[in-house]
């Protein structure tokens, strides 16, 4: 698990890399969150040297790797993905098989997107209640409770209102995840508008000494927007 897709392929191709002395008949599997293009084409790079390539990156955080939960999500060869389901059982719950390679690391995007984008949701919904003078935990509390209940509005909400944003998943990490997002529909002639702003939010964030506060700091971006704090009264 590298931090981004040059990484991987100076560990796979570099010139004291794996390709130079893996052998043939072997996977490799990566868990890390890079591009799902580049996959693909490392994939083929390594296949024709006689190697399969699984891509399975995680999604869960570090609670989910400290306890083995995590959901993994694979790309590859469906006799490779099973072969190698034991190792990922060992550290995940939710492990599926997406497709070819690449698609585990088009699933992990996704993710990425729709986390992020409910982030945003969640900080816009309890910096309005806040700033209309509602209770602001009571209001989360309601919504938990309706068709707005999601895990995001659970942990994240709680996060926003107490101002606890200790990672978790660092602010950077999920910029990096969006960077991919937005590079990989722009070579699939995807647009992806609201993946943009929610990264302009991130940026914001990090602008002022947040890139490793928990990804639900974003609300702090939107705070200066309104020049008011969740939970203020």
């Amino acid at each position: 698990m590298l931090p981004d897709t040059p990484d991987v392929e100076q560990v796979l191709f570099g010139p004291d890399g794996v390709s130079k002395g893996i052998k043939p008949g072997s996977t490799v599997v990566d868990m890390s969150s890079i591009s799902p293009l580049e996959t693909r084409r490392f994939a083929e790079r390594l296949r024709s040297e006689g190697v399969e390539m699984l891509d399975a990156p995680v999604s869960g955080g570090q609670i989910g790797a400290q306890n083995a939960t995590l959901s993994i999500m694979v790309g590859g060869k469906p006799e490779v993905f099973q072969r190698v389901k034991p190792l990922f059982e060992k550290m995940g719950k939710n492990i599926v098989h997406i497709g070819g390679n690449g698609d585990g690391q088009i699933c992990k995007v996704a993710n990425q997107i729709v986390v992020a984008l409910t982030i945003e949701a969640v900080g816009e919904a309890l910096l309005l209640a806040s700033k209309a003078s509602a209770d602001v935990v009571k209001v989360r509390e309601a919504l938990l409770g309706g068709f707005a209940q999601s895990r995001i509005l659970d942990v994240h909400g709680e996060r926003m209102i107490k101002r606890t944003f200790q990672p978790g998943f660092r602010i950077r990490l999920h910029q990096k995840d969006l960077r991919l997002a937005l590079v990989t529909g722009k070579e699939l002639g995807v647009s992806l508008p609201n993946t943009a702003t929610v990264q302009e939010l991130f940026t914001a964030v990090t602008a002022s000494d947040g890139s490793d506060l928990d990804h639900a700091a974003m609300v702090r971006a939107l705070e200066r927007l309104a020049n008011f704090r969740v939970g203020e009264k």
